[in-house]
């Protein structure tokens, strides 16, 4: 490895495709950068041994740039948001890290941005953000954050084990879903894998159902409840998706201890084709083709309750990157970030991450591979971003995984799991 290479790795994630978290670590900067005005620290969230696109990226980009030396730290996602916060309150974060653009989640851009955590960007950056998701980089027409790719997130398939269990086709309503959990069951499988116990997936799993019962119905409904118009107490849509995720449960389409689970669960299952899928974005099939070579994953959208009700995907701008605005020499991220904006970059941040492209998606083939079953759904922009990118707050987004499994545990009702969320959201 040539001296330009070096790669100081401060923290390190070993999560297997088929296995379990093993470790982390973390520690920061100083105000001046990470060692000179060739060289910045990089912080982002991992959650495999395959190499991340960030390290990736990170090391064609200094192969490419002399002298260069960027400073990697992969932290695991599910603790990323919160050893984020921890180090930007602390004053030791990292000169580069991941974002994601909203207000939802701990790594979201614009709470980070409110609290004076993140440097402005300069026009690169600002022509990279979808129109639809302005309001998720901006403040006051300032950009924040330079998205890096965009995801449909939905039911990740092992199409391979839907054949083995002679099913033609992906169920079109609740009841034929139902059916093909009791299929499933018969052979020895779940039709739908659930990690309740780690937060993120808890939470996906109930928006992507929110996707077909609260969103394709209202679609501005994140817009009504932050003008105070709805609540998630007095909609409909979401007493529907919880008890949806009660139902799922008590039909088999759950396996069994879900409520317990983690991820090792969802990525094993999967991958050996006792489960038939679970909810991720589809960058995750990429990801999970090198654990199952001989397994077809596709993507799906979730079924709606009735199949003359309308279906909608879930699509938006994910990983992001920000500059920490305490640093005070940052030529060098600039430079990296103006690098990464440049259209052969930009389509190599998909092809790594298994996502899609952040610009020209009208030109990408969508009718092969993980995205044909959805391919019309993104093309008629029958899509909706990540639901709690719009959220008040992360408490939000807590609360919603806090409620999943609460109702899957017996501990909570669907009444007082969504009086949680809107108490968060008043927060």
């Amino acid at each position: 490895m040539s001296p330009h290479r070096s790669l100081r790795r401060r923290a390190l994630l070993a999560v297997p495709a088929v296995g379990v978290l093993a470790l982390a670590g973390c520690s920061g900067s100083d105000d001046s950068g990470s060692g000179g005005s060739d060289s910045f620290s990089l912080m982002y969230s991992a959650s495999n041994t395959l190499e991340s696109p960030f390290e990736t990226l990170a090391n064609e980009y200094m192969e490419t740039h002399e002298g260069v030396t960027i400073d990697l730290e992969a932290v695991p996602n599910d603790t990323y948001g919160d050893t984020l916060r921890t180090q930007l309150q602390a004053g030791n974060a990292p000169d580069v890290f991941q974002t994601e653009g909203g207000s939802g989640q701990t790594r979201s851009v614009i709470p980070l941005a409110e609290a004076g955590f993140l440097a402005p960007l300069g026009d690169g950056a600002a022509e990279l953000v979808p129109e639809s998701a302005d309001s998720f980089f901006n403040i006051d027409g300032t950009t924040y954050a330079q998205p890096l790719v965009m995801n449909f997130s939905g039911l990740i398939l092992n199409q391979t084990a839907l054949d083995e269990l002679g099913v033609s086709e992906f169920p079109a309503d609740w009841d034929e879903f139902a059916d093909l959990c009791a299929e499933a069951r018969d052979d020895g499988r779940t039709a739908l894998l659930v990690g309740a116990a780690a937060a993120p997936n808890a939470g996906m799993t109930a928006m992507n159902i929110a996707a077909t019962r609260v969103y394709a119905e209202t679609p501005d409904w994140n817009e009504q409840r932050a003008a105070g118009e709805v609540t998630f107490a007095d909609s409909q849509g979401w007493a529907d998706t919880f008890q949806t995720i009660i139902d799922l449960n008590d039909e088999g389409c759950m396996q069994d201890g879900a409520v317990g689970a983690g991820f090792d669960v969802l990525t094993n299952g999967l991958a050996t084709g006792q489960g038939l899928g679970f909810f991720a974005p589809g960058a995750t099939a990429t990801e999970l083709s090198q654990a199952a070579p001989d397994a077809e994953l596709q993507i799906r959208a979730f079924p709606p309750a009735s199949a003359s009700d309308p279906v909608l995907g879930i699509l938006s701008p994910t990983y992001s990157l920000s500059i920490n605005a305490k640093v005070e020499h940052t030529d060098a991220a600039e430079a990296f970030f103006a690098w990464l904006a440049e259209p052969e970059q930009a389509n190599r941040f998909a092809e790594i991450s298994g996502g899609l492209p952040v610009t020209g998606l009208e030109d990408y083939d969508l009718d092969t591979g993980t995205y044909a079953p959805v391919a019309d759904l993104i093309r008629n922009d029958e899509v909706t971003p990540l639901p709690n990118s719009g959220w008040s707050n992360p408490a939000v987004y807590e609360a919603l995984a806090s409620g999943v499994q609460g109702l899957l545990s017996g501990q909570e009702t669907v009444d007082s799991a969504l009086a949680s969320l809107d108490a968060a959201w008043d927060r």
